[in-house]
Parts: structure tokens; C-alpha cells; sequence
């Protein structure tokens, strides 16, 4: 099979760890860019414990991006009971509660045109290699990445 953009097997690691770390509190995400000049991927850099807000801050506006998001349970046990509370979770309308990864085609409009075409020639490539389902196209800047944008797309509304 031929590939526009080659994927390190550090990135193929990085990915896989990502995917199966264990997490306390918080959302997760690890964010990849493509560089042009060698068409391979490179990590660019990972969060944890961040908000869905704070992460659309982090992101550049000329530039696209994939990010892997891992919505992540936070769980406190509540003194003298055996009751838990969860947040940072997607709760579907039948009350399931799910912690979902996701990834976040973050190609903004400003970005190089060469940049943006050669960004979506390989994310099926990386969507596979990712192992993830659910793509959320955001292409407007920071203000168009927020908690009820994900879960609107999570929840198929």
C-alpha cells in the first residue's frame, strides 16, 4: 500500500501507549503534525489533564493537526460511603457512560493549502493506525473546539 506520509514506529508506539494509559483525573491528548519537508508525522507534544477549552488554546491557527482526545473518568470516592462521582465522561441519552477516544482533524482554514491537502491525503492512514472511530472535523480556530461540540459529535446529535 502506498502512502502520501510515512508514520514512525515511535509515533505507531506513542499512539499505542497513549491509548492504554491508565488516567486519574482529566482529558487527555497527544498531537501529531506532518513535516513537510521529510512527509513523515512527529509528535508534537502530549497533555494530560487538560480541558477541552484549554486545548483548542494550544493549537495553532495556521497550521493543521491531528489530536487524539481521551475523555477521561475522574473519580472520587466520597468519605464514610460507597458512593463514587464521575465527570469528564460522555453520558448517552440511555444513561451508559463512556470514556471515548477521538480524534480531532484540527485543519483551519488559514492554514498552507500544500499543508492542508497533504493533511488530508494521510488521515485515513492515521485514523487506522490510531485506532479510532470518530472524527471531529474542526477547520473555524480555537472557538469552534469546546466541551459541547465533542459531545454533540460523540453523541451523533
Amino acid at each position: 500500500m502506498s502512502h502520501t506520509v510515512d508514520i514512525p514506529q515511535p509515533i505507531k508506539d506513542s499512539l499505542r501507549k497513549f491509548r492504554f494509559a491508565r488516567r486519574n483525573e482529566g482529558s487527555a491528548a497527544i498531537v501529531i503534525k506532518i513535516n513537510k519537508q521529510k512527509l513523515i508525522m512527529e509528535e508534537v507534544e502530549q497533555f494530560d489533564n487538560i480541558s477541552i477549552e484549554e486545548l483548542a488554546e494550544e493549537l495553532p491557527e495556521n497550521s493543521p493537526r491531528y489530536v487524539v482526545l481521551r475523555l477521561v473518568e475522574l473519580i472520587s470516592r466520597f468519605a464514610f460511603t460507597d458512593e463514587f462521582h464521575f465527570s469528564h465522561a460522555l453520558v448517552h441519552p440511555d444513561g451508559r457512560t463512556s470514556f471515548p477516544l477521538v480524534l480531532i482533524n484540527w485543519a483551519p482554514t488559514t492554514s498552507e493549502i500544500g499543508l492542508l491537502t497533504l493533511h488530508a491525503s494521510a488521515l485515513l492512514d492515521f485514523q487506522t493506525t490510531a485506532d479510532v472511530s470518530k472524527i471531529i472535523e474542526i477547520r473555524e480556530g480555537p472557538e469552534s473546539l469546546t466541551s459541547d461540540v465533542v459531545n454533540t459529535h460523540l453523541l451523533g446529535k
